[in-house]
């Protein structure tokens, strides 16, 4: 069997991918595809229109076109295929309207009675900004044509939305897909993405993913059309999976052959989840990129079978299995995207980064090409998104570290790619930790608002904890008592803070095997007498010893230490950390605006 893959991208390689492990296919053709797909299929890039693809398909007897790309679908390829008796995989034009258009969409789930977000659609500018100002920030606007992935914008003040209102709708921003905008509600929640393959009557479903579709780390920046993905999302549990199916897809499904658009091919259901409910953010009409590239990684059935299932319509004969396994894929950019780049830069490393043959189906790691070019023996970036670093793991936080370490091997001058995908997931792993895993003991009440510090983080942080006031001096039964208690429940941490003499974290470490965070309070030596206490501890009796009032800096490390053993702790401390970076920079770009 003959396959033909229509469009250029990491989504279109990772599928020739798994094309080609498939026993009933020959032979795997991509237009126009891109040269790091050349190792997985030939490429046709001459065929610039549907007429010139539909001559190919009759030509090379093409028993099979999956078309990946949404322009292709929304401008009826699929309609000029089957109208030859050829089979193709994707809804017809009228169906992508889905994805084509925002207003039909929402319009379409209102009909329905799918849950989406409240909206307006407008194409007169003094009737979108009036309605704009009834709104709250922020401010969600849609283009309502295609646009790359990039038509949906967010706007955090008044100002910024009035502008982006102006640019849409004068054709500046998106041209036509912009002269019809749709403004939304700002849901809050996380998001997720979930697919599956319909021929219109029957579906089989995808295991969830989380798309990252800002530019900058923490959620910041323009958007992309995606800077990283990963499979399953925690998010989605199987509560809520049950509510995609049976308020979306199925509705959906069910709406479109009703309205007599039958819609065949992969639905792409983008969603807010919250607080155990779920809104649609938006439909499209094809497999999402980056996501396509985990979940290929993860699919273990045949997706030529599939696909041809979909395109005859026997997809009830079908079943769908996957990898048990965790999938990350980590896009690596050029300098500038989603902005002005530019190409022709070197890339070194693809080949070092791949810890297996990348043509087997169970490979560990594959490089999906989305913007590369061939130049003799050397490939050089040729787009905005250039890579895709897709890598397989027994849970997501090993899936992350196989893919992170393929990324290093990865160099080209300004790539550009995110340190913070899959954190999200892997706030959702909330190992066995006790209710209460931290001890904090004062000397006395005065040293509270010291204690307070680190209570404060602890909270930020999820991280339980028990408050006692004990004198190392006055009452060591009960700071033996509170430390043996905590220990019994779990208590894997102790902080002790005392000013003076502050003999209090040395007696809290003679009593236990657990770590022991000594903080010195200000007193009568301004701290000098209590710090040199806490530091000066006798052999075989350690503590942790911080500056005075150092309770903050004492709860991170507590954290740190806690995160040795849970994974939520070490996604939390990441970004953190993330956070602290990008007020630096913040104050840095402040203080020269002030100063100039």
């Amino acid at each position: 069997m003959k396959v033909l893959i229509i469009g250029s991208g990491g989504r279109e390689h990772s599928i020739a991918w798994k094309m080609r492990q498939s026993p009933r296919v020959t032979k795997v053709m991509v237009a126009p595809g891109n040269d790091g797909m050349r190792r997985h299929a030939e490429l046709v890039p001459s065929l610039n229109s549907h007429e010139e693809i539909l001559s190919f398909i009759k030509q090379e007897a093409i028993d099979l076109t999956f078309v990946g790309q949404e322009v292709y679908l929304v401008d009826g390829l699929v309609d000029q295929i089957e109208a030859a008796g050829c089979r193709a995989v994707g809804p017809t034009a009228a169906a992508a309207a889905l994805e084509g258009s925002k207003a039909f969409s929402k319009d379409f789930m209102h009909r329905h009675h799918i849950p989406s977000a409240a909206y307006q659609t407008f194409s007169d500018q003094a009737l979108a900004l009036e309605y704009l100002k009834s709104l709250p920030a922020p401010y969600v606007i849609k283009a309502d044509g295609l646009a790359a992935g990039k038509g949906a914008v967010i706007c955090e003040n008044l100002e910024d939305a009035q502008n982006t209102i102006n640019r849409m709708l004068s054709g500046e921003a998106f041209g036509e897909a912009g002269k019809t905008i749709v403004i939304e509600e700002f849901l809050i929640g996380e998001e997720a993405s979930y697919f599956v393959l319909t021929d219109g009557k029957d579906f089989v479903s995808f295991p969830s993913c989380q798309d990252h579709k800002r530019i900058g780390e923490l959620d910041t920046g323009l958007n992309t059309g995606g800077m990283g993905a990963y499979s399953p999302a925690p998010v989605v549990t199987p509560a809520i999976e049950n509510k995609i199916i049976e308020e979306v897809v199925r509705p959906t499904i069910t709406g479109m052959a009703k309205e007599g658009k039958p819609y065949k091919g992969v639905l792409y259901v983008g969603l807010m989840v919250h607080e155990g409910n779920i809104k649609v953010v938006e439909f499209n009409c094809r497999f999402g990129d980056p996501e396509c590239q985990p979940l290929m990684m993860r699919l273990k059935s045949d997706l030529f079978t599939l696909s041809l299932a979909v395109a005859e319509g026997t997809l009830t004969e079908q079943k769908i299995e996957f990898h048990k396994d965790s999938a990350v894929c980590i896009v690596l950019a050029s300098e500038g995207y989603p902005q002005e780049y530019q190409k022709g830069k070197i890339i070194s490393g693809i080949d070092a980064s791949s810890s297996s043959d990348v043509e087997a189906s169970e490979a560990k790691c594959c490089v999906f090409h989305a913007g590369t070019k061939l130049d003799g023996s050397v490939y050089r970036t040729n787009g905005g998104r250039v890579l895709g670093v897709t890598a397989l793991g027994k849970n997501l936080e090993t899936a992350l570290v196989n893919a992170y370490q393929a990324v290093d091997q990865i160099y080209w001058q300004g790539v550009t790619y995110r340190n913070d995908i899959g954190a999200k997931g892997l706030l959702h792993v909330r190992d066995n930790r006790p209710e209460k895993s931290v001890g904090i003991v004062i000397g006395s009440k005065s040293d509270l608002e010291v204690a307070k510090k680190a209570m404060v983080l602890l909270e930020r942080f999820g991280v339980g904890y028990e408050l006692c006031i004990a004198s190392a001096h006055r009452t060591p039964e009960r700071t033996r008592h509170f430390v043996k208690e905590l220990e019994a429940g779990g208590g894997e941490v102790f902080i002790a803070m005392a000013g003076m003499a502050a003999h209090l974290p040395g007696v809290i470490a003679a009593e236990t095997t657990k770590p022991v965070i000594g903080v010195p309070v200000v007193s009568s030596l301004q701290g000098l007498d209590s710090l040199l206490a806490i530091s000066q501890m006798p052999p075989g009796v350690p503590v942790a010893t911080m500056a005075t009032n150092g309770a903050a800096n004492a709860a991170i490390l507590a954290v740190q230490i806690l995160a040795l053993r849970y994974t939520d702790l070490r996604a939390q401390l990441m970004l953190y950390k993330m956070e602290m970076k990008q007020q630096v920079i913040a104050s840095h770009h402040a203080a020269i605006v002030e100063s100039s």
